[in-house]
């Protein structure tokens, strides 16, 4: 009876050790599976041909820099991944043609020879080309969906430091130029516990900081968004900001490319439980969002 009782006791004690070492594997496999994200947060080519080179931009990464050293940039990244392409008559050594903040993540293209960076620029400069961005919001946007025509200019009280912008109600705003965004909702939940909502942002003007800025006016600051929540945000491992698509009719060779969503409840790190859906990504919602920008 004493020796039953002896080897319960040693399986009971072995059952709480392989218990603690479930939980601890558990861990190491969730901090593992994190990493991994992490690690591919890189530089990714989406689409190349010999006019264009559409890739896929970490968030936290300049596009480039006039210091040789740093090597964390779009332009340091491709040129490692395609070296042929880099053009050292070039101060930076690509036609980058358009850009993204550093927080932003997603589409950028890039030009590969002097007639399609002119090509595109005249695109860009008329207002032919749509950009839709994907981004989580605070709070929760009751309407389905929203129009922000808000000109955008230069906050003074920051010139010297990151180039932070306003409207045009401000005190603060030098030389505001007209701004203009439509904004679709497409989910509401929660993120990390606090109301958010998910939604498709297309810009129908180009000013710096023209997303963030809009989103912050309307009072719902783009999630993680440091700046323009009065460096206030600071929990969240990324701006919640993500260039989606990308159309970029011209003269040389026309472009239509997607990326996918960063910003899915299935990826732990983002914290996010939709409660409701709204719209869904088809070609329906891209249709309507340029009958409203008409």
């Amino acid at each position: 009876m004493l020796h039953k009782i002896g080897i319960n006791k040693i399986f009971y004690s072995c059952s709480i050790i392989i218990f603690k070492l479930a939980q601890i594997l558990k861990k190491l496999l969730k901090l593992y599976i994190s990493s991994e994200i992490e690690y591919k947060n890189d530089i990714d080519v989406l689409y190349r041909s010999e006019n264009f080179l559409v890739v896929f931009k970490p968030y936290d990464m300049c596009i480039n820099s006039n210091n040789p050293e740093k090597k964390d940039t779009v332009q340091f990244g491709i040129k490692k991944i395609l070296p042929n392409l880099a053009n050292p008559n070039l101060f930076h050594e690509f036609h980058f043609v358009h850009r993204l903040d550093y927080v932003t993540s997603g589409i950028m293209c890039i030009a590969l020879n002097k007639k399609s960076a002119h090509a595109a620029s005249n695109a860009f400069e008329s207002r032919t080309v749509k950009k839709f961005y994907l981004a989580l919001l605070h709070g929760h946007i009751d309407e389905p969906y929203v129009i922000i025509d808000k000109a955008i200019g230069i906050d003074t009280r920051e010139k010297m430091g990151n180039h932070k912008m306003c409207i045009s109600d401000s005190r603060f705003c030098e030389k505001p130029r007209k701004s203009y965004t439509v904004l679709v909702v497409l989910e509401r939940g929660f993120r990390n516990g606090k109301p958010a909502t998910k939604v498709l942002l297309c810009p129908g003007t180009g000013r710096r900081h023209q997303l963030r800025v809009h989103c912050s006016y309307i009072g719902h600051t783009v999630i993680g968004d440091y700046t323009y929540s009065e460096r206030k945000d600071i929990e969240p491992y990324r701006t919640f900001l993500h260039s989606f698509r990308l159309i970029l009719n011209n003269d040389i060779e026309s472009l239509d490319v997607r990326s996918t969503d960063p910003f899915l409840a299935s990826d732990p790190r983002n914290q996010w439980s939709p409660t409701s859906i709204v719209r869904v990504l088809d070609e329906d919602i891209f249709s309507d969002i340029y009958s409203l920008m008409q």
